[in-house]
């Protein structure tokens, strides 16, 4: 007999609303995350001790973890702290950082991970990868996708406004990385998810498409059920592939570098996506996705993020080498130093100054 489904790694819960933190420790208990409520909670010294006081009086079985920060040994030594617990599963409250701190603490103890992000700045908050700084530089480690999410939109709100800016630079970016992915299907024969590659693409349409802004709860909302869809989208291909491609290699490549000066993750991979969507020759797009990007305040041109053009160009050139094996519009082109200036300075007078 055919195999007619297939399971889908999911959470069981994804609550986005206003007020969703208040709720944190009913949805757990109904859902059957924890009866017992005894919580292993990793949070950082900063917003995550202010959230440390307004959430313990309604999580009175919880242990609390301060997190130093986001490498590996800081995931060790959680993991090793939470081992003895007994508890039913790990809270990862707080940013980028402590959330794949958690996920990498949950997954080394066998325990689920609830992941209760404090922004928006990436697509990170629910994928099955969890990067942390080690000693060669940064790496990123499988893990299991969260058994939850719970994003408070109020909390969102208190966020500086850069972190909904680089969500949405990251997010926006899937159309590129889709288009990067049927690029090597159609050249090399790569095969393509077409659920993970839909979830991916729509998730980005519908950041590019909405009509609000990064104060508006509407909007809030659709950026983060982009991310999570992006999240899920990595789970079911397997890989980062459906949400990474020559945008992100590019980001890669500022960080490698220029890694004293870098931007934000989404900043640089917006910008990557619509140059390199001009690239590609899908030039109405790149003006496009710059308007938008322009209009959310996120960059366009690397002046705008303190780079010059020479320092972009060998960004791009730079570029593929930062994920060998992977097949983009970069490594198709495979362009010379003087061909990425003239493309460059099309690019500058498509999207205006």
């Amino acid at each position: 007999m055919p195999v007619l489904t297939r399971l889908i790694p999911s959470p069981v819960v994804v609550d986005i609303r206003p007020g969703a933190l208040d709720d944190l420790a009913c949805v757990l208990a109904d859902e059957r995350i924890s009866h017992s409520g005894r919580l292993a909670v990793a949070v950082s010294g900063g917003s995550g001790a202010r959230l440390r006081e307004r959430l313990a009086p309604s999580l009175p079985g919880a242990s609390w973890y301060e997190v130093g920060g986001g490498t590996l040994d800081d995931a060790v030594r959680l993991a090793g702290a939470i081992k003895a617990g007994h508890y039913d599963a790990v809270v990862g409250l707080g940013g980028g950082k402590i959330i794949d701190c958690a996920k990498f603490a949950a997954a080394r103890v066998g325990l689920p991970l609830v992941a209760v992000p404090t922004n928006l700045a990436h697509d990170g908050l629910c994928s099955p990868v969890a990067t942390l700084d080690n000693d060669a530089g940064r790496g990123s480690y499988g893990v299991p996708n969260p058994i939850a999410v719970v994003i408070d939109l109020d909390v969102i709100h208190e966020a500086p406004v850069r972190f909904v800016r680089s969500g949405i630079g990251d997010a926006v970016s899937n159309i590129n990385a889709i288009a990067d992915w049927e690029l090597a299907n159609r050249v090399n024969g790569e095969k393509i998810d077409g659920l993970a590659a839909a979830m991916a693409r729509q998730a980005g349409e519908a950041v590019l498409r909405h009509p609000g802004g990064v104060g508006d709860n509407g909007f809030l909302q659709v950026l983060a059920e982009a991310l999570v869809l992006t999240g899920v989208a990595m789970s079911i291909s397997g890989d980062s592939r459906p949400a990474s491609g020559s945008c992100h290699e590019i980001n890669h490549a500022f960080d490698l570098l220029f890694p004293k000066r870098a931007a934000s993750h989404g900043e640089q991979c917006g910008l990557g996506a619509a140059f390199a969507m001009y690239l590609r020759g899908a030039h109405d797009e790149a003006a496009n996705m710059a308007e938008v990007l322009r209009r959310h305040g996120l960059p366009v041109l690397p002046h705008e993020i303190g780079f010059t053009q020479e320092e972009f160009v060998r960004a791009v050139e730079f570029a593929p080498e930062t994920r060998p094996g992977r097949y983009t519009i970069l490594e198709h082109l495979d362009l010379k130093t003087h061909q990425i200036k003239d493309i460059y300075a099309d690019y500058v007078k498509a999207i205006g100054s």
